[in-house]
């Protein structure tokens, strides 16, 4: 039976590329794990990516601490601006405080001079018509 797919069949010549490949990848994958696990030159091999992961394992740990003490300087440095700003917000609120009881005090000083006034205004005119009314009389 053929369905279009038979694997077997080789007409496009795809067959032997395939096999080609998979031969390929085997090789560099036994090569690969013959120099890891050989007795000599697969002690040095493994001496040297031990070393090179140490290497990583301190570097990593380098990077780790650098980014701790950072981290640490920017909530410090935070906290110091945040500590200002309350500082800056409770001297304008003091300020604005005394301004409106400075300003409070001054109307009320021009409300009882205005009241002193107008009663000696309302007290001289008054004066003014009985002496008018009198003089009429």
């Amino acid at each position: 039976m053929s369905d279009g797919f038979d694997r077997m069949d080789d007409r496009d010549g795809n067959g032997g590329g395939n096999f080609a490949m998979g031969l390929l990848t085997g090789a560099v994958i036994g090569a690969g794990l013959g120099l890891l696990f050989a007795p000599k030159a697969g002690k040095e091999l493994r001496r040297k990516l031990t070393k090179q992961a140490g290497e990583l394992a301190s570097q990593a740990s380098d990077l780790a601490s650098q980014a701790s003490d950072l981290a640490s300087d920017g909530v410090r440095k935070a906290t110091e601006n945040a500590g200002e700003w309350v500082d800056r917000g409770r001297e304008a609120y003091t300020k604005a405080k005394t301004a409106a009881s400075n300003g409070a005090d001054e109307a009320e000083k021009y409300a009882r001079e205005t009241k002193s006034t107008a009663a000696a205004t309302v007290a001289g005119a008054l004066d003014s018509a009985s002496a008018a009314v009198s003089r009429q009389r």
